[in-house]
């Protein structure tokens, strides 16, 4: 089984990934950010990052993420030579991590996911929205980021069309959210 988990910066993804993965030892959550920044140590993709953003974005001949975000979250342009040149590393690992769990329940998490393959692969997708604000303080806390940089990078965040979800869960109330998360299971997972 397949499942997309899309939301905003610190909506609560992972968060929700460790709520259903407390339900079940089948369940396995791939966080897809997190297989972007291992791109970024391939050295090819590297020499190419360098020569469309410069040299600036180096620091000990490694990629300062910090600096990298301050270009790519600021223009959708940057942003889209990002995952040009990172997309096929990443959609390699994707599949090997898919086709080892094969026998598993698979919780791919990801902004972007409905620009991918696996989006419409899906058995089914779930939205997770936070307000603004709660988001800003969030991610100001988690990714030690200003208000402005934060705003920045949402002001060139994709658009999400709720309609293409199975489920939408408003993460700003435990309760609310825990109660959520147990439909989806005892609706979507727990009867396959």
């Amino acid at each position: 089984m397949l499942i997309s988990l899309v939301g905003l910066s610190a909506s609560g993804k992972s968060y929700i990934s460790t709520l259903l993965k407390n339900y079940n030892k089948r369940i396995e959550h791939l966080d897809i950010d997190k297989i972007g920044h291992k791109a970024l140590l391939d050295p090819e993709i590297k020499k190419s990052l360098v020569a469309n953003f410069g040299t600036d974005i180096l620091e000990d001949n490694n990629i300062v993420r910090s600096r990298l975000s301050a270009i790519v979250f600021n223009s959708k342009e940057a942003m889209d030579i990002l995952t040009e040149l990172t997309w096929k590393y990443m959609e390699r690992i994707i599949d090997e991590f898919i086709s080892t769990h094969q026998t598993s329940i698979i919780l791919l998490d990801w902004l972007l996911l409905p620009k991918t393959k696996y989006f419409a692969q899906s058995d089914f997708r779930v939205l997770i929205t936070a307000p603004l604000e709660i988001r800003m303080k969030r991610a100001i806390a988690r990714d030690g980021i200003t208000k402005e940089k934060f705003l920045s990078r949402e002001a060139n965040a994709p658009t999400i069309d709720e309609s293409q979800f199975e489920y939408i869960i408003n993460n700003v109330d435990f309760e609310y959210t825990k109660k959520k998360v147990d439909e989806i299971y005892d609706k979507s997972i727990i009867h396959r």
